[in-house]
This record gives structure tokens, sequence and C-alpha cells, in this order.
């Protein structure tokens, strides 16, 4: 009997957008420009764990199966 067909897995490479954005530390070691009076060096890090849980959830939902979540 033949293996099932799988389909393509994709959007992984976006996972690497998450992962090097904040060691990107020249680029956010700065207090300017504030956002309500805070700091951009500790909004920018906000920023990236939401981007962070946009991107996975975004991937997970691209590639999950079927069979995991019957419709």
């Amino acid at each position: 009997m033949a293996p099932p067909a799988r389909r393509a897995r994709s959007g992984y490479w976006l996972l690497t957008v998450p992962t090097v954005a904040p060691l990107l530390t020249p680029l956010y070691d700065r207090a300017t420009p504030m956002l309500w009076g805070i700091p951009f060096f500790y909004w920018y890090q906000m920023a990236c764990i939401l981007l962070a849980i946009v991107i996975l959830v975004g991937v997970h939902l691209a590639n999950r199966s079927a069979r995991e979540f019957p419709r």
C-alpha cells in the first residue's frame, strides 16, 4: 500500500524573522522615539513578541493537517 500523499509544508522560513529581529541589538539600542512615554528599546521588544505570535500562529494554521482538526 502506498503511503498517503503529504501536503507540502510551507512558511517555515518565516520563523527566522521573530528569531533574528531581537538579536539585532544595535537596531534598537536607543531610547527615542518614545511611545506613550515608553522608550523604543522596550516597545520594540514587545512588538517583536507580538510579531512572533502572529507568525507562529500563521505557520501553524498553514501547516496543520486535516486529520488533527476534523471539520
